[in-house]
């Protein structure tokens, strides 16, 4: 955790870490994996919220707890910006991170993947490797979409690549 800044630090240690190394092929083994996964989610989410700052909303979209979907947004300039995101969780899980997906931003940026799959190689998944089992998903949208985000979308904003959907709204009204 050397380098980095002390809110990246105190949120980190408050989402608790996880015990169980189970993938989505270890039956009873994975439930336990799932059961820590909420905890850590609902952890992460409660501290956002009373520090002001929510900005996600994801759960598991099937029984198995292997894909999950919902919101994720981002303020630039007093303007909010909600963007899709999904991710699946891979069959090697926890070994291997989930690609975390926003597919409005498919090809909009340099850092995604096809898909609008967000890019966490160089910095995100060395990371995950390092602790692996003991990160999961709330650590995966902390380290990985959060900063993520932080870097992007002020640059697409500006360069005009996305707009807010107020303007969005407005120049189609006056075509």
């Amino acid at each position: 955790m050397e380098g980095w800044d002390r809110t990246t630090k105190s949120t980190l240690t408050q989402i608790p870490l996880l015990s169980v190394k189970a993938g989505p092929r270890d039956g009873s083994a994975w439930t336990q994996r799932l059961k820590e996964e909420y905890k850590g989610l609902i952890a992460y989410t409660s501290m956002n919220k009373s520090n002001d700052n929510d900005w996600f909303r994801i759960s598991a979209t099937n029984p198995e707890g292997t894909h999950w979907a919902g919101k994720c947004w981002y303020v630039h300039n007093l303007l909010k910006y909600e963007f899709d995101l999904q991710f699946d969780i891979p069959v090697t899980y926890p070994a291997t991170a989930p690609e975390l997906e926003l597919p409005q931003l498919d090809g909009k940026t340099q850092k995604m993947y096809r898909g609008g799959k967000i890019c966490l190689t160089v910095h995100f998944k060395p990371l995950w490797a390092k602790n692996c089992p003991r990160f999961g998903i709330a650590h995966a949208l902390c380290l990985g979409l959060a900063p993520w985000l932080a870097a992007e979308i002020p640059i697409l904003v500006d360069s005009g690549m996305i707009k807010h959907k107020d303007d969005a709204a407005s120049s189609n009204e006056s075509s």
